[in-house]
Formats: C-alpha cells, structure tokens, sequence
C-alpha cells in the first residue's frame, strides 16, 4: 500500500486550506469520489486542490460545503486562496498560470524579451524594473520571485511538459544586463537545453517577414482538455480558446518554427553568445 504524502499546511495559504479540506472530508468519512459526485468535476482535480495545486472553483467550493456541512467556510475562503496563488503575477496571467501545470506541451515564441520560463534573477529584476520603474522593492522582488517560482516546472521529473521556444535572434545580440550577467542568462538557457528539458529554436535575424510579427504568444496543449493560446503585450494579456483562432495560431506558429534554425544549430549559437560575453567580445 503507498502511503500518501502529508501536507505541509504552514507552507502556503493554497496548501492550509487544502490541508483544511482533507482533514474535513476525510472527518466526514468520505473518499474524494465521494466528495465530487454531483459536482462537474473529478476526484483528481480534488486531490490536487488539497495538495495546494490547484485553485478551488466557486461552484465546486460551494458544492463542497454543502456535502461537508461547512457553513460556507470553503466558499468564502476560495477567493483568498486564488488571490494568494496569483501573488506576484497579472490578474490576466492567473488562467496559464494554472493551465502550464497541466500541460502536455508548452510552445512560446517571443520576439522581444527571453519568457518568463527561462528567465534568471537578474534578467526578470531588469524586465519587470522597466515595466514599473516607481514601485517599492518590496513589490518588484515579490513578482521577481514568482516570476522564478514558475520556473520549477521545468526541473520536475518525468511528468515536466514538452517546452518548445522559439526566440529571435535580437535577443542573443541586444543586451539588456551586462556582458557577464547575460553569458549567466544564455548559459541557463544552454543548459536547460542541454539536460533536455527544453527545446529552443533562434529566428535568424534576416529571415524576412515571417508569421506571428505582431506580437508574443504561448500555445498549450492538454492529455485531456482543448489546447489554449495565450497573447500578451506590456500590460495585458488575453487567453484564446475559441477553436478555429486557436487552430490558427497553431498553424502560425508551425510555419514559424520552420522558418527557425535547427535545435542544435540554434544550441550552439546560443552557446557562442554567452562565450562571446564572457570574454568581451559581444558582437551586434
């Protein structure tokens, strides 16, 4: 018999409350089909939610006092725990925040800035110290933090998503740190490569006109669900589900990763920037 994990309830305000909601049902004598039946969701979306890795929806929380006889505690108490599991990010983001935990495959293209994945401490301090140049410290080092928080995904084990990303060339030639911290920034981005948990791909500079200029974007793509796009510019984002845009960017995106180098290629171009800023020899 595998014993269950315990649950560190000290450890976040997702994990207290669904330490919180364990412990209840498992008082009311109840199994998590148990608890959902009713409901439209599955016993796996509970468990995780009582893991902390999921947020809880309104309906269900709902759902969840009235079998439980909570008096509305779940219900009320919801709404705190997204807000705590956004800590650090956009309202807009909050949708593939939750999503990329669940994704089979990530796939981003960003013509301007390194995503938010791959990112170093020092790289995300300059982006998002750019986009809110007046606000305390105590505010930018919290996104910061999130920011790197979101990067665990990569480094889990077997079930860490399929993560393609397809980065312009502007990005190795253009620095926006200093020559040695961005060798510490494409470093990270070769080693990830390197140990297999990512894939990047660089669009040549002079490729001409190619799909998807306007703008940034994020594909995901689900075992179990409809594939998302996610669009983002400096202060917004917006997530795409509607089928046939979603079939569209799909495609875009297809042609774009075409017309980019060769993985390995792109590999060792990468490489030869961050050994080109380390010795001083960065070229635009």
């Amino acid at each position: 018999m595998v014993r269950r994990k315990d649950i560190d309830g000290s450890e976040s305000v997702p994990t207290f409350y669904g330490k919180e909601l364990r412990w209840k049902r498992e008082e009311s004598g109840l199994t998590l089909q148990q608890l959902v039946e009713g409901s439209f969701y599955g016993q796996s979306h509970l468990s995780e939610i009582e893991r902390g890795e999921r947020r809880m929806p309104r309906d269900l929380a709902e759902h969840v006092d009235q079998v439980l006889k909570t008096d509305g505690f779940f219900g009320r108490r919801c709404e705190d725990v997204r807000k705590a599991r956004r800590a650090g990010h956009a309202w807009y983001f909050e949708k593939v925040l939750e999503a990329e935990k669940h994704a089979e495959v990530i796939e981003e293209w960003c013509p301007t800035l390194i995503p938010g994945l791959l990112q170093t401490e020092a790289y995300a301090h300059a982006v998002v110290r750019s986009s809110h140049p007046l606000e305390p410290q105590e505010k930018t080092d919290t996104k910061v933090y999130a920011r790197l928080a979101r990067a665990h995904l990569l480094e889990g084990d077997h079930t860490t998503p399929e993560y393609w990303a397809v980065l312009h060339e502007s990005l190795l030639r253009l620095p926006i740190l200093p020559s040695a911290e961005m060798a510490e920034q494409l470093d990270h981005i070769a080693s990830l490569a390197r140990r297999r948990r990512i894939t990047p791909q660089i669009l040549p500079w002079n490729c001409g006109a190619h799909p998807l200029m306007l703008g940034a974007i994020t594909v995901l793509a689900f075992p179990d669900a409809p594939p998302l796009v996610y669009t983002e510019s400096s202060y917004s984002g917006d997530t795409v589900d509607d089928p046939a845009l979603v079939k569209q960017y799909r495609k875009a995106y297809d042609r774009l990763r075409a017309a980019a180098l060769p993985p390995e290629a792109s590999l060792t171009l990468i490489e030869q920037a961050a050994e080109d800023y380390r010795n001083g020899q960065h070229r635009l």
